[in-house]
């Protein structure tokens, strides 16, 4: 007979506008289709006024508790006591660095929840998207001058060392996990296949009829940013090309508030360029499904992207650049793209030329990306999470009573 486990996730979930939410959706609803599984608990972050979490049709009951707030200095607190009230048997963390706030005290104090659930006696995963030691911490929002960075990475390795105080800290980049092993000396640091979101059939290799839409997708204003990109597409609008559109999908990072309205305005003499505000979950098979390309404008990473994940379900040829933790996944996971320098506009143009000037070269590209995400379903992902939870419940059952 198969467990009923009452897993407790700690994540932002849509429509919360905080990190990885994209992440937590798919994982939370193929969890939830477990068998195994009774009841899932989300402890997720407050919501602004008029949003409400909800969670309709077949699955295992869903219990949401919105006990943190970004940029409270007392989350983990939080977190914990809603742990204790609900009495999971296992807790999971879907976070990253910068997932509890903005202010480095709100982000350094909450990064310290794991520990205080693991306090309680409860079998707890982590899944930690970036790490410390690869953060551009000046492209990331958090460093501005040097002493201030060297403060806060040591603030960071002190809340490496208490999220490693979880069972298992799973990771998706098989440096990350070296990185770890060798610089805290632990061997519960695992590495975590990332997996796809969608389940849907192949998708069409070639966008609806229309001006071709050159679209990213994300929260931008920090490591993530416009500039290069529409000073790319205004390039690219004065040769002779069907008609182009550029779609900037999402809505600003946390840690840049009125970053796109600030790119509205000084840009706006750029023609055909649409800023589509926060994107519903409901419409990003649309968004996706209506480019030509996905371009990730990015002038540092901080960890594996869901977004690439996302541009290889919808079957999408994809243009990045050649730095960082974007570059190594490409290569293990067998991604393909077009790359350009960050900091060059004209590199940029070029690259998304390769793409929309060239409609066979695109089809095959998305067939590749297409290719590579399906390589690892979501749905056996959260098996193998599923698989340790189990082990560690069992474990914690032959060693000790739940406390009181």
């Amino acid at each position: 007979m198969a467990p009923s486990l009452r897993i407790a996730v700690v994540t932002a979930h849509p429509p919360s506008n905080g990190s990885l939410t994209e992440y937590a959706f798919h994982f939370f609803r193929y969890l939830r289709r477990k068998p195994e599984v009774d009841e899932l608990i989300l402890l997720g972050d407050e919501l602004p006024a008029g949003k409400q979490y909800a969670f309709d049709g077949p699955g295992a009951k869903v219990t949401v508790d919105p006990c943190w707030r970004f940029d409270a200095i007392d989350n983990a607190w939080r977190i914990r006591n809603a742990v204790r009230k609900h009495k999971p048997d296992a807790v999971f963390f879907n976070i990253q660095f910068a997932s509890f706030g903005r202010g480095k005290a709100s982000a350094s104090l909450g990064l310290s929840a794991p520990w205080l659930v693991k306090q309680l006696g409860l079998p707890t995963i982590v899944l930690l998207h970036n790490i410390m030691e690869t953060v551009d911490l000046k492209n990331a929002g958090f460093g501005g001058n040097k002493l201030m960075e060297s403060a806060i990475r040591t603030f960071g390795n002190a809340a490496t060392r208490l999220l490693l105080s979880a069972d298992l800290v799973a990771l998706t980049i098989p440096k990350y996990v070296e990185i770890l092993r060798e610089k805290y000396g632990v061997d519960n640091a695992l590495l975590a296949p990332h997996g796809s979101f969608d389940e849907s059939p192949q998708p069409s290799l070639d966008p609806p009829p229309g001006p071709l839409q050159i679209m990213t997708f994300g929260k931008f204003g920090t490591y993530k940013r416009v500039e290069r990109l529409i000073e790319a597409f205004s390039v690219m609008q004065n040769s002779a090309r069907p008609q182009l559109e550029l779609v900037i999908a999402g809505t600003d990072s946390p840690n840049a508030a009125g970053y796109l309205e600030s790119m509205r305005q000084r840009y706006n003499d750029v023609a055909n360029v649409r800023f589509t505000g926060y994107v519903p979950e409901e419409d990003v098979r649309r968004i996706f499904g209506e480019a030509a390309v996905v371009v990730f404008p990015y002038t540092s990473t901080t960890g594996s992207s869901g977004v690439l994940h996302q541009a290889g379900d919808y079957a999408k040829a994809v243009v990045l650049p050649r730095i960082g933790d974007l570059a190594e996944l490409i290569a293990e996971e067998g991604y393909t793209g077009e790359f350009f320098d960050p900091d060059d506009a004209n590199s940029l143009a070029n690259a998304i030329g390769k793409i929309i000037d060239y409609p066979e070269h695109r089809r095959q590209m998305g067939l590749r990306n297409y290719r590579a995400a399906r390589g690892l379903p979501m749905d056996e992902v959260v098996d193998w999470y599923l698989l340790h939870f189990e082990r560690l419940i069992g474990e914690r059952n032959r060693s000790q009573p739940l406390p009181a």
